[in-house]
């Protein structure tokens, strides 16, 4: 995964062999709602068109059609989305008549560019068999389109033209791939599409207060205290009246003393001492001492996140030696937050980023262990309440002296009663106390950390998505890149035959997956993967020449390029299987050879949306490959051979007569 950062590295533990990455985005770009006007299912139908789903497009468009929403613009999209990814044999009889109708209609549309564009449309169709003298005003119309249009109609036609036709326009299609192929970034932005959406920002609230036992118990603790010490004072004030009253008050201030700088002292102990329980001594059911899958892939991402965010100073492994415990204090918090089903470590890889780069900068600042110096109580405040406490005790053998030097034995032993009973209740009564206001303060200070870490978490979240939609490529960029190397793809291959358009009867080119790969979709969209296999078919009339190559789809790089030739009769058989746990596979049976295998697409049901359908998306997926073309073609040469490629030859398919 690249972050944006110039890093990249693998945090997909337990994915399926070769394949790195998988997310579906949660768009709305195709999605139609039940109540949806003909206007706005023609506009989705369009989006689908352009961002390479013909078979939803036709769909969509006639929808919008059948419910009054007709012009030349809405019937121009119809044809493209009716021819596109289609060769002129793979249309069916009613398909044919319909487009007939439909080109009957032209002449009813108001004039401008639209109407312009859909009669060159039918024009191409009409021109199918035509000389090339016939079809030089077409092309010359063709041309002189708005370029919206033409673009459109060359690459929605593209396996409908073919001959004379496809060859006088093919340098221009060339070198407008060349142009597009890394337009829009495309290179710094691809990552992007591949990235999973961030899942929201969270942090571990406060912990409850534990401090409802000792509430209850403070008030009886406390009333035996000021029982206890005010029967001592009266026994003190009857034997010396002026001694008794400087003792008191010596005591008072004492105690006041020692509780204003002793509550501080516990409170800060108290918490050193649970923060190092829990840092060293995991509670037996905490998720991060399971070791579990989840557990482990959050333990990974963040040794690479600290391992690759060191302050200037240390080496990686000395940082992750000296941030051992920050870290299995965070795996432990990021597992509680985030583990739940479904929810993959690389949504949360935002978090753990933003965690290692602000556990960077706090140790550059030197607060990266402020707690530790937070909970160290001063000198002076742990002495101050030592004094008070031993001036409370000598004020309290004060007090007992004056009772004994002017009272009896009786009185004597009640006063050493009262205090053994002021000295056990006030203690009790002082560990409430403390109790109650430490975790009042510690509620307070955990509150405060609670909304600081959040705000933080919510500011990085926000960045990070900002970051992520603005780079992540469109559908309509992923598939015009896509498009643009298949067509150099095909162009290198006619140059490396010296072939050209005349010499083809068809072609088809199958894209499918090539491992390993991170792939993404959007929400009702087919799969992109960052890395495929094109696999080109040129049909002539001395057999089938086949080339295949890997992609990578970042920089367009070629490897792994292969190259095969056979006759039609060679062409044994041809077979689907579909696997429901693994995809489809697509088998060529050749009778000098062994079968291949070719992997069209891996399964995707456990990626499906609750409102999305198996079916309907897996026809998405096979149509966005190449793949219905492709086995139809195949599956006639295989069944029929030179007698299918003699009944599908341009010169010999029947006129696209237009309507008058």
């Amino acid at each position: 995964m690249n972050d944006g950062s110039g890093v990249t590295h693998n945090s997909a533990y337990g994915s399926t062999v070769g394949i790195q990455a998988e997310t579906v985005h949660n768009s709305n770009v195709y999605v139609v709602q039940p109540d949806a006007s003909p206007q706005e299912k023609y506009k989705v139908g369009v989006r689908f068109l352009e961002d390479g789903i013909p078979s939803r497009a036709r769909d969509m468009i006639s929808d919008a059609i059948a419910h009054r929403h007709d012009n030349a613009e809405v019937r121009f999209h119809w044809v493209l989305a009716m021819l596109s990814a289609r060769a002129y044999h793979d249309l069916s009889t009613e398909e044919l008549q319909r487009l007939h109708q439909a080109s009957g209609l032209v002449r009813t549309y108001a004039e401008g560019e639209w109407k312009d564009a859909l009669r060159v449309a039918f024009e191409l169709l009409a021109m199918l068999r035509a000389a090339d003298g016939e079809a030089g005003l077409v092309l010359e119309r063709l041309r002189a389109l708005p370029p919206r249009q033409r673009d459109a109609i060359l690459h929605h036609l593209d396996l409908v033209l073919t001959g004379g036709l496809k060859d006088s326009l093919w340098t221009e299609n060339r070198e407008r791939a060349e142009t597009a192929r890394f337009g829009h970034d495309r290179v710094q932005r691809v990552w992007a599409y591949f990235e999973p959406d961030p899942i929201g920002p969270r942090a571990l609230p406060p912990r409850p207060s534990t401090a409802a036992a000792a509430r209850a118990t403070l008030p009886a603790r406390a009333g035996l205290f000021v029982l206890g010490t005010a029967f001592l004072w009266i026994l003190a004030l009857t034997a010396a009246p002026a001694a008794a009253v400087i003792e008191l008050l010596l005591g008072l201030g004492a105690g006041l003393t020692a509780a204003h700088f002793g509550r501080p002292w516990w409170y800060q102990e108290h918490q050193l001492k649970a923060r190092n329980r829990e840092s060293h001594f995991p509670h037996p059911g905490d998720p991060a001492s399971a070791g579990d899958g989840f557990t482990n892939r959050v333990r990974h991402s963040f040794d690479h996140y600290f391992g690759t965010r060191v302050p200037y100073g240390f080496a990686p492994h000395e940082w992750l030696g000296h941030t051992v415990h920050i870290r299995n204090s965070l795996v432990a918090e990021i597992t509680l937050l985030y583990r739940e089903s479904r929810t993959s470590v690389d949504r949360v890889n935002w978090l753990i980023r933003h965690l290692a780069e602000d556990a960077r900068d706090r140790h550059n600042k030197g607060t990266l262990f402020d707690h530790r110096h937070q909970n160290r109580t001063p000198a002076v405040t742990k002495a101050l309440c030592v004094v008070a406490l031993i001036t409370l005790g000598f004020t309290t053998l004060a007090l007992l002296g004056t009772v004994a030097s002017g009272a009896g034995a009786s009185q004597v032993l009640l006063a050493i009663l009262a205090v053994v009973g002021a000295v056990w209740s006030g203690r009790a009564a002082a560990s409430s106390w403390l109790e109650v206001r430490g975790e009042e303060h510690r509620l307070a200070e955990e509150n405060q950390q609670y909304q600081e870490r959040l705000t933080a978490r919510q500011v990085a979240y926000q960045h990070w998505k900002s970051f992520l939609d603005t780079t992540r490529p469109s559908e309509l960029e992923m598939e015009t890149w896509l498009t643009c190397d298949k067509t150099l793809f095909v162009d290198e291959a006619l140059r490396h035959y010296q072939l050209t358009w005349r010499d083809l009867i068809t072609h088809t080119i199958l894209t499918t997956p090539a491992r390993p790969y991170m792939r993404g979709r959007v929400k009702g969209g087919p799969w992109r993967y960052s890395r495929y296999s094109f696999r080109l078919f040129l049909v002539t009339q001395d057999g089938v020449r086949e080339i295949s190559t890997e992609f990578d789809f970042t920089d367009a790089k070629r490897e792994n390029e292969q190259r095969s030739n056979y006759r039609f009769d060679a062409l044994s058989s041809v077979q689907v299987t579909e696997h429901t746990r693994t995809g489809y596979d697509l088998e060529l049976v050749l009778t000098n050879g062994p079968a291949r295998n070719i992997r069209v697409k891996d399964a995707d049901t456990h990626q499906l949306a609750p409102d999305e359908n198996a079916q309907e998306i897996a026809e998405i997926n096979l149509n966005a490959a190449g793949f219905i073309h492709t086995f139809r073609l195949l599956e006639g040469i295989a069944a029929d051979g030179k007698g299918w490629i003699e009944r599908n030859n341009p010169n010999n398919l029947p006129s696209f007569r237009a309507a008058d």
